[in-house]
């Protein structure tokens, strides 16, 4: 999954990590039917100058600064159709729908691009709006369903850009996380990046391990 190039550290994912299980008791008669458990295991993966995932994965960037998140996007992410988000998506179609339609049209565009990626085998960034775990979930259960490799990457900030509001969330990302806990939501590696490992990851890339010959 991720690997820099001239360390050589390789991260595998086994077969029994890429997707969850679900309970086979029988529901009551009428009951709404049980969500798919997408837990895994998740392995807490240490930044390098160069990190690569395979391809069709689904990486996730997670920020409490959307600016900080989308230029960091915009820097490390070497292919740039995988990138999906909603500030890149609205720049698409701004002035072409009604003002007051943006929004809703930009997150529809961007879950049926992300879907059809995904299906396609192709791998997808996307910055999530927010720092609470509904807005992962969705993601995380389109790439489950079609077997695809789940990755999460916090993108720290200065204190001075974390509202009020999102400093609980924050905190508690950062110890789920840090803890490997991350992976009762469906992800198999996570990543923190902050202070001067922002600036030293110089390229996310999506590309098979290397052979050993």
């Amino acid at each position: 999954m991720a690997d820099p190039p001239s360390s050589a550290r390789s991260v595998k994912i086994g077969a029994d990590e890429r997707t969850g299980w679900s309970s086979d008791r029988p529901r009551r008669e009428g009951a709404p039917p049980r969500p798919v458990d997408v837990s895994t295991r998740c392995r807490v993966l240490r930044p390098t100058d160069r990190m690569r995932y395979s391809p069709g994965s689904l990486v996730i960037v997670v920020s409490a600064s959307a600016e900080d998140r989308d230029r960091f996007i915009e820097r490390v992410i070497e292919e740039k159709g995988a990138v999906f988000t909603l500030a890149k998506i609205r720049g698409l179609i701004e002035g072409r729908v009604p003002a007051d339609a943006l929004e809703e049209r930009a997150g529809e565009l961007q879950q049926a691009a992300v879907t059809k990626r995904l299906e396609a085998g192709e791998s997808v960034v996307i910055g999530a709006e927010g720092l609470g775990p509904q807005e992962r979930d969705r993601w995380v259960r389109i790439a489950h369903g079609l077997r695809r490799p789940r990755h999460i990457v916090l993108l720290e900030t200065a204190k001075d850009q974390v509202g009020e509001e999102d400093a609980a969330p924050l905190n508690e990302l950062r110890t789920a996380l840090d803890t490997g806990e991350l992976g009762a939501e469906g992800f198999q590696t996570a990543m923190r990046l902050g202070g001067a490992a922002i600036g030293e990851l110089k390229r996310i890339v999506f590309r098979p391990a290397p052979r050993d010959d």
